[in-house]
C-alpha cells in the first residue's frame, strides 16, 4: 500500500521549534519562485484577461478575503462569472432550496449557474488564479497555505486549533485541502486540513504540495 500524502498529527511539539521556514524561508521561496514563472505567466495572464474581458466588463474582480492575523485583503482573480454574480446568488438561492442547502454545507455550488463558459473552462485548469501572483508578491498570500475565506464566512470556521493554525499562516493559492478533499469534504472539515499542514509546515511539504497541484490541474479539477 502507497504512503500516505500527509498525516494527521498533534503539533503540540511544533509549536516549541523554531520555524525559521515559516517565518522567512517561505517568503524567500515565493518570491523566488514567482520571478521565475513570471516570463511564462504574465503572457499567459494577459491572454486569458483579453479573451475574458471580450465578455464584457472587467476581466479581473477582487473580493475581501481573511488572512494571517485576521488581516483582510483583496484576493485577486480573472472573472468567471456573469455580472452581478452576487445578487444573482441570493436570488438563486431563495428559489432553489436545494442549492441553498448545498450552498450552507460547503459554501459553494457543484453547478453555478453564474459561471460564464470561458469561466468553466478557468476554473478546471486554475487560470482564474492566476492574478493571485500579484498577493504572493506583496505578501498578502502565498504560494502554498490555507485557502483564504471572506469574513462572512469566519463564524463558519470551527473555532480551536484549527482557527488558531489557520491564522498563523499565510493563505495559498494553493495548499493541502485544495489538493484533497475540496470537492468532496464541507466547509468546516477543511479546518482539519489546515492543521495537519501547519503540523508539517517546511520546504519539502510544499514542493510536494506544488507538484501534486500540477497533477490535480492536469486532471482538471481545479485548485
Amino acid at each position: 500500500m502507497a504512503a500516505p500524502f500527509f498525516e494527521f498529527r498533534d503539533h503540540a511539539f511544533s509549536l516549541s521549534r523554531p520555524r525559521y521556514y515559516n517565518v522567512r524561508g517561505k517568503r524567500l521561496f515565493d518570491l523566488a519562485a514567482v520571478l521565475l514563472m513570471m516570463p511564462v505567466v504574465l503572457p499567459l495572464m494577459i491572454l486569458v484577461a483579453c479573451v475574458a474581458a471580450m465578455g464584457g466588463g472587467q476581466p479581473f474582480y477582487s473580493q475581501l478575503r481573511v488572512g494571517r492575523d485576521g488581516r483582510t485583503f483583496r484576493c485577486w482573480k480573472v472573472r468567471t462569472m456573469i455580472r452581478d454574480a452576487d445578487a444573482a446568488l441570493v436570488r438563486i438561492l431563495a428559489e432553489h432550496p436545494a442549492l441553498a442547502a448545498e450552498w450552507q454545507h460547503r459554501q459553494k455550488l457543484s453547478r453555478d449557474p453564474r459561471i460564464t463558459r470561458f469561466g468553466v473552462f478557468l476554473r478546471k485548469t486554475s487560470l482564474d488564479e492566476l492574478p493571485q501572483l500579484w498577493n504572493v508578491l506583496n505578501g498578502t498570500m502565498s504560494l502554498v497555505g490555507p485557502r483564504p475565506f471572506t469574513p462572512e464566512q469566519c463564524e463558519m470556521y470551527p473555532s480551536g486549533r484549527g482557527a488558531a493554525d489557520y491564522y498563523r499562516m499565510l493563505p495559498g493559492i494553493t495548499g493541502l485541502w485544495q489538493i484533497s478533499q475540496r470537492n468532496r469534504s464541507s466547509f468546516a472539515e477543511r479546518a482539519a486540513y489546515d492543521s495537519a499542514y501547519f503540523a508539517q509546515i517546511g520546504l519539502f511539504m510544499d514542493l510536494r504540495i506544488l507538484l501534486r497541484t500540477v497533477t490535480v490541474v492536469l486532471r482538471g479539477t481545479g485548485v
